[in-house]
This record gives structure tokens, C-alpha cells and sequence, in this order.
């Protein structure tokens, strides 16, 4: 089965261990996606609004990258650093997904990352 690494600038990067997205048997896998700025690295916003959108906007760009869009998105794991931050995730999440959202997860960090509130991870149709 072929597979392609789908990267873009317009999105945080990730580190080099993996992968933006990476597009195989018709679906976009996309990594944990975290709140960083696309430019400078650093991480958006001190609410859990803010990182949310965040994250959002670098899971767009990367799916437009790939071809795909947010419409398209049929899972997401969403991983929060304190479950206290649900209410204002979904929040934020209700204005991307008003209607028809993806089946979703979540998970809270294994780890603490300085400032990091949450990562998305997601799939979607290429």
C-alpha cells in the first residue's frame, strides 16, 4: 500500500521523530497537533479557547495540504493536560464542528509539556 508524508509550513511542525499527516488506504492520519504558532514555534494562548483554536488552524492548514479539509474529518482524539479544560475545549470545538461532528475521543497527557493545555490528533478523508 503506497503512502504519502504530508507536511506543510502553514501548521506547527512537529518534531523529527514524526510526521504531520500521513496519507494511505484513502484516509489522512494526522498526529497530535499542538497549539504552535506555525512560524515562531511558540505556543498560541493561555486559555483552553485559545490553544484550541490553535490546534484547529494547524490541523486545517495541514488537511488543506493534503487535499482534504476539516468537513472531512471522521475521528479526533483530543488530549487535554487537565480534564478541568473540557467545558472550554468544547467550547471552542462547537464553533468548528456546529453540526455532523467527527466521532471523538479524548486522553489526558502522559506527560507535562511548559504551557501545553492540548493536543488534537485526527483522520480524515483524503
Amino acid at each position: 500500500m503506497a503512502r504519502d508524508i504530508i507536511s506543510t509550513t502553514n501548521a506547527a511542525q512537529p518534531p523529527p521523530s514524526y510526521s504531520q499527516a500521513v496519507r494511505a488506504a484513502g484516509l489522512i492520519f494526522l498526529s497530535g497537533t499542538a497549539p504552535h504558532d506555525p512560524r515562531t514555534g511558540i505556543v498560541v494562548g493561555a486559555t483552553i479557547q485559545e490553544q484550541t483554536r490553535q490546534c484547529l488552524k494547524n490541523i486545517q492548514a495541514i488537511l488543506e495540504a493534503a487535499g482534504s479539509s476539516l468537513e472531512k474529518v471522521v475521528s479526533v482524539t483530543v488530549v487535554l493536560a487537565d480534564e478541568q479544560d473540557f467545558s472550554g475545549m468544547n467550547e471552542e470545538w462547537l464553533k468548528w464542528f456546529p453540526s455532523n461532528p467527527p466521532a471523538r475521543q479524548g486522553a489526558k497527557m502522559p506527560v507535562k509539556a511548559p504551557g501545553l493545555k492540548v493536543s488534537i490528533a485526527a483522520v480524515a478523508e483524503a
